[in-house]
């Protein structure tokens, strides 16, 4: 009789989800990015850039406005994934891109004028023992940026994926080892750790959670390992991929569901919110808020209709995202507040 009530309550917890509906940007037609499109990143105006530009491993590129080229590695063997911008200690723009190939860091320095391209890039962190890395995050108070990543394997283990820090000054350290890593974020108060795990047996997924960490922005230690959200508990989708996850300004955390199409909204503290459908998109792989008030959240994938290509779908509600509200209090802005407590986008 418990458990049932248990389950009725938990089943009712979850279809209370707000169901949101997002529109296509950039579809299969009028794209300029290829299927492995991935690891969102937003400027201080709010642009938006991703990887796979032209098809290209070893390109990133403009998203939004007029699609261009950002960055291509120097070296061929190179694998550009995630991206993130950052305002320095001297009031200058800067960008991160992680090499998942080559097990570093790139820096994009020396940009000229807003929205212009950078004119310097250098490798800003690397070891030979980081698995990827996949995806960024960084803490911007200190300068520290977090790396995930994983080996892909039928049986995973304990090890098959990372999580490191690499500080203001590049020196990497490893922070831990635990299954299948990818999605990573902290949260706007720089307290939390936000980190994707996944497990895979007998060549199946089997598991996929996300793992919360008490963090020390200034060390870049982690502790208090726990589980945020387990999706097999949750609604039943332990066997669909978590990959990027982001923030809003409020603290609130958007996860992507990589498989089924869709982006799941929790609040702080766990409780599942929304469910944002993608319409172009069903392996949607990273997103992240941009545009002019940064209230456009931008999530990319290989599109629906044509798998050789990379589509940009966009849902645009009132909550502001955390990396955009950051580098707008950097440029001594002011954006837009977000929607309060819960932070749910509108409809």
């Amino acid at each position: 009789m418990k458990v049932s009530l248990a389950l009725a309550l938990l089943g009712a917890t979850v279809f209370a989800a707000e169901e949101l509906a997002a529109t296509s940007l950039i579809s299969s037609a009028d794209t300029q990015f290829g299927p492995a499109i991935e690891g969102v990143g937003v400027d201080q105006a709010g642009t938006m850039y991703a990887t796979n530009f032209g098809g290209e491993l070893t390109q990133a590129g403009q998203v939004t406005g007029t699609q261009g080229l950002l960055y291509k590695a120097a070296d061929g063997d190179a694998y550009v994934n995630g991206i993130r911008f950052n305002i320095n200690s001297a009031g200058a723009e800067e960008a991160y891109i992680a090499d998942a190939a080559l097990h570093r860091v790139y820096r994009l320095t020396n940009r000229q004028g807003s929205g212009g391209a950078f004119s310097d890039n250098a490798v800003f962190c690397q070891d030979e023992a980081i698995l990827q890395p996949n995806d960024l995050a960084i803490a911007p108070s200190s300068g520290r940026i977090f790396l995930s990543g994983q080996n892909y394997t039928s049986d995973t283990a304990v090890g098959s994926g990372d999580l490191w820090t690499c500080d203001s000054s590049g020196a990497a350290t490893r922070l831990g080892q635990f299954h299948r890593t990818n999605g990573i974020e902290v949260s706007p108060d720089e307290k939390t750790l936000y980190l994707s795990e996944a497990e895979n047996k007998g060549g199946a997924v089997v598991a996929n959670r996300i793992l919360a960490f008490d963090l020390d922005a200034a060390s870049g230690a982690v502790s208090n390992q726990r589980t945020f959200v387990d999706f097999g508990t949750l609604d039943d989708t332990a066997a669909t991929d978590i990959d990027g996850m982001r923030a809003d300004a409020d603290g609130n955390l958007y996860v992507t569901r990589n498989g089924i199409g869709k982006v799941a909204v929790f609040t702080p503290a766990g409780e599942l919110t929304a469910y944002i459908t993608l319409p172009s998109i069903d392996f949607v792989s990273s997103l992240e808020f941009g545009g002019a008030s940064g209230t456009d959240l931008h999530m990319v994938g290989k599109c629906k209709d044509n798998d050789t290509k990379g589509c940009v779908d966009v849902y645009s509600g009132s909550a502001v995202g955390r990396a955009f509200s950051t580098l707008k209090k950097s440029d001594g802005g002011s954006p837009p507040a977000g929607c309060g407590k819960t932070g749910r986008a509108r409809k």
